[in-house]
């Protein structure tokens, strides 16, 4: 068993070119497979809703349908990063609602960072300062299909490109 990846050991290997590599998984025995090959971090995706529970998107999943999965995939995993992926309007309504959500996913949920979907400098600049390791998530947004009336992948156009890519830098 190898160490578990921490948050200094991914910006290390960005520095250096390294590839890292991550996959998704909702389940303890996915979870295992996936440690077990060495991959660097295993998600524990909002997809579940339409992969596993038969939601038609990734709106209906809740916070506790989430830690339910991430404390399966955490008792699976033992060297990668486990991700919690914040769900819709977990870390949407208020700052201190979603320093609660992202401190569930380390505390119960057993995971070592949270991801987030979108553009929300504050809640990161939050999260971070309270010691919550954050992924960002750019491009594709499903969690805005009702708005949007389909899954459409953001940053296709250069006007579109040259905004995520700031948006990345300044965080």
């Amino acid at each position: 068993m190898s160490a578990r990846v921490t948050p200094q050991m991914l910006r290390k290997w960005k520095q250096e070119g390294r590839k890292i590599t991550a996959l998704t998984a909702y389940d303890f025995p996915t979870a295992s497979v996936l440690d077990r090959t060495g991959i660097d971090i295993v998600l524990v995706g909002d997809s579940v809703g339409p992969a596993v529970l038969g939601l038609p998107d990734t709106v209906g999943v809740t916070m506790d349908a989430m830690i339910h999965h991430a404390k399966a995939v955490s008792r699976g995993v033992a060297s990668a990063m486990v991700i919690g992926d914040m769900p819709f309007l977990s870390f949407h309504l208020s700052t201190a609602r979603a320093l609660k959500n992202a401190a569930q996913f380390l505390r119960d949920g057993g995971c070592q960072a949270v991801k987030l979907e979108g553009f929300r400098p504050a809640v990161v600049e939050a999260m971070v300062d309270a010691g919550i390791p954050v992924m960002g998530h750019l491009g594709l947004l499903p969690q805005r299909v009702r708005l949007t009336g389909s899954y459409r992948v953001a940053g296709r156009s250069d006007h579109e490109s040259a905004l995520l890519v700031a948006h990345a830098k300044e965080l």
